[in-house]
């Protein structure tokens, strides 16, 4: 058993498990003018210890509100507890007579809404952080599902929160956990409910995953979540790059039985695990750092690649179906993926691949959003990463999922430490996209295609 990953988060689960216990006991009701009165008294105490027990009461009541009292008070905390527009008027007249630190000072803290400090004194709470990012998740679930919400006024809250937990989970106070089968249960339990990407279906799928043979897994937490991972990756131990999900899924067998016979790490899950964490980034760390980890251990690796889905590009391409712009046969060829077992026949197979891999790289490669970023968002996080888009695996998926999201696609992004500063930067200041001659060889059949010229 891994004692010191224990003793290290005992505490935590601990304290949290008996605030939930109090939490369920309490049948006490409140409204969001009872929370508001509270949160007005918490801003004007002056002790610490009555601060860190007012703040549990405000997050106590939050927790107690419905979904109708839930949206007023954040309606109510986006215009009662924002910045102080005639105290922002006279802090900035000063700063322009006299442009001194002091003023510049009185200045930032006229801007600064009441809510970040409400926000950091909820924090001196017990497992406040963790209240406070469950406490956004609401936030942004009522803001995405509420049609009638002043969404711009509630998105000064989100921005808030953004600010402060960027702070709070800076990289520094990161903990990079491996995590394995002697990991406490309770750990465990939430790796399988957080795994976003390929679901893992019970224990015995998680222990194969965890098999120390040929399989990693690396965890990032924080001191004030405790048990709760931010995010985790999952890391198959491979000879050769692997270009299909479902034998590293299966569990049939195993790739290989010695780790030290393995020349590649793939990465094959990444899963950000507190939806009130959007938009933190933890994930180009964590690969980063697990590269190290791997090198380290495992000094005869030569290859660091993920094998990656494509969401997204499946609904692209049934818009591309009524493209008048595109040639008929493209147009047909895109029609034959309604069927739901078209990957089943090998020859409608070759002939599909030879129109929907040149579009994949067209897609991760040329399509771009507003910001003139590539289109897919698991492009966007790899490449602004420092990797090289390096393959495209033709039915590396061929789950439903996969089908459905991807077309059966799924890339392979390579990380080669040299390059990564470099790639990063470019892809940062230009927007460029690190890419293999294969890839550059598909786009350009994709540009022929669009044209209705013969790709071979």
């Amino acid at each position: 058993m891994n004692m010191t990953f224990l003793q290290e988060m005992f505490n935590s689960i601990t304290q949290r498990d008996a605030l939930r216990r109090r939490r369920r006991g309490d049948s006490e009701t409140t409204d969001h003018n009872q929370l508001l009165k509270a949160c007005r008294a918490l801003l004007e105490s002056d002790g610490e210890a009555s601060s860190i027990a007012l703040a549990s009461r405000v997050l106590a009541m939050f927790n107690r509100l419905d979904e109708t009292q839930e949206v007023r008070f954040f309606e109510r905390l986006a215009t009662e507890f924002s910045a102080d527009p005639v105290a922002i008027d006279a802090a900035y007249a000063a700063y322009q007579h006299d442009r001194d630190n002091a003023n510049l000072q009185a200045l930032f803290e006229a801007c600064e809404p009441r809510r970040q400090e409400l926000f950091r004194r909820l924090n001196l709470a017990p497992d406040g952080t963790y209240e406070l990012v469950r406490m956004r998740e609401d936030l942004l679930r009522l803001m995405r599902e509420k049609p009638g919400l002043e969404k711009n006024e509630l998105s000064g809250i989100d921005a808030d929160f953004a600010h402060l937990f960027g702070s709070w989970f800076n990289r520094g106070f990161l903990m990079l956990k491996r995590i394995d089968w002697n990991t406490p249960a309770s750990i465990l339990e939430k790796i399988i409910r957080y795994e976003a990407v390929h679901e893992i279906q019970d224990w015995n799928d998680l222990r194969r995953r965890l098999d120390a043979r040929d399989r990693r897994c690396f965890g990032f937490f924080h001191p004030a979540i405790g048990d709760e991972p931010l995010i985790f990756v999952e890391v198959a131990l491979h000879k050769g790059l692997p270009n299909k999900i479902q034998p590293i899924l299966s569990g049939e067998r195993h790739e290989i039985e010695d780790p030290e016979s393995a020349d590649t790490a793939a990465f094959f899950g990444i899963s950000n695990c507190q939806t009130g964490l959007r938009g933190i980034s933890f994930g180009n760390f964590l690969i980063k750092q697990v590269v190290q980890e791997l090198k380290q251990e495992l000094p005869q690796l030569k290859y660091f690649v993920t094998l990656s889905p494509v969401p997204g590009f499946g609904p692209w391409l049934a818009e591309r179906r009524e493209d008048e712009n595109l040639p008929d046969f493209v147009r047909k060829s895109l029609a034959e993926l309604e069927d739901p077992d078209w990957h089943r026949d090998p020859e409608r197979v070759e002939k599909l691949k030879a129109v929907i891999k040149p579009l994949a790289a067209h897609y991760l490669v040329d399509e771009k959003n507003a910001r003139g970023l590539p289109l897919n968002p698991v492009a966007r996080f790899h490449l602004g990463n420092g990797a090289e888009l390096h393959r495209i695996n033709w039915l590396g998926d061929v789950s439903k999922k996969g089908l459905k999201q991807g077309a059966g696609m799924m890339v392979n992004y390579l990380y080669v430490l040299d390059d990564i500063e470099r790639n990063h930067e470019n892809y940062t200041a230009n927007a460029t996209v690190a890419r293999s001659s294969e890839v550059k060889d598909l786009a350009r059949k994709a540009r022929k295609l669009a044209k209705g010229e013969n790709t071979k």
